[in-house]
């Protein structure tokens, strides 16, 4: 029974031994296991001193003989799989060249790219206008009761009633609308530009400093961020349009007040030919 036990316990004392990883761990259960044996185990008074030495030199002998030829095997084939991973899959010294080159393209067009995107473009001279230019330029989409407080300073207010026929005022109207409405869209664009800017500064922070195997992650969240980018070209392509389509209904709508005004011109000439 007792050899049983023993049995037992060198089998799962030599798993143990098997999976550690660290020498200092090797070590403390190999402390553990003889403790646990000299404790248990022990045998009688008479016998104790032999029996102990016997039951260390049979640990040290599983040691030193199928344990420590398992660990060289494992240690061997762990060295040669970093060296797959290393010599052949990953190859180091590709890997800080890829790097490097990442870096010194960060480094030559970063800053150059960077000054294009924030080069100081306002114009305006007078108050009113100026003032209508910076808020347009702020990137800023939470001050739209001031975008539309500037540019009625600076475009004018609607006509009154009286001072304006109904088709005037509601062109003016119109107009004023779709120009506001683009501003907004140009605002709300500037500031995701910022952000697509920012998230292509990270990309390629990343990438300068990516592990092997990461690529394929970066070329995902690379292509995620020129998806975003297309679809706020495409809105704001959408604003374009809507823009030029308003210039052409103003353009048609004065064509039909021309209409209308050389139909009643006509009729006040045909009336005044027919009373004379």
């Amino acid at each position: 029974m007792q050899v049983l036990g023993y049995a037992v316990f060198f089998g799962a004392f030599t798993w143990f031994v098997v999976t550690v990883q660290n020498r200092r761990r090797l070590l403390a259960v190999t402390l553990a296991g003889v403790m646990v044996v000299t404790l248990v185990g022990a045998p009688q008074p008479a016998q104790a001193q032999i029996g102990l030495l016997q039951e260390i030199q049979a640990v040290l002998n599983v040691i030193n003989g199928v344990i420590h030829t398992a660990l060289n095997g494992i240690n061997t084939v762990r060295t040669a799989m970093n060296n797959l991973q290393q010599a052949v899959v990953w190859p180091q010294q590709l890997i800080n060249q890829a790097r490097a080159q990442v870096t010194r393209m960060i480094g030559l067009y970063r800053n150059l790219m960077s000054n294009i995107f924030h080069i100081r473009l306002n114009s305006a001279t007078l108050p009113n206008p100026q003032a209508l230019e910076a808020v347009i330029r702020d990137h800023q989409v939470n001050n739209f009761p001031s975008l539309t407080s500037t540019f009625a300073s600076t475009y004018g207010a609607i006509p009154v009633t009286t001072a304006a026929n109904s088709g005037d005022r509601a062109m003016s109207d119109m107009d004023d609308a779709l120009a506001l409405d683009n501003l907004k869209t140009l605002k709300a664009g500037d500031q995701a530009t910022d952000i697509e800017l920012q998230s292509a500064d990270t990309i390629e922070n990343s990438a300068s400093q990516a592990a092997p195997g990461s690529a394929p992650f970066l070329t995902a969240t690379a292509i995620t961020s020129g998806i975003h980018a297309q679809a706020l070209t495409q809105k704001l392509l959408a604003a374009e349009l809507r823009q030029e389509a308003a210039r052409i209904a103003h353009r048609n709508t004065l064509r039909k007040e021309n209409a209308n005004n050389t139909t009643t011109l006509r009729g006040v000439l045909v009336n005044l030919l027919q009373h004379q």
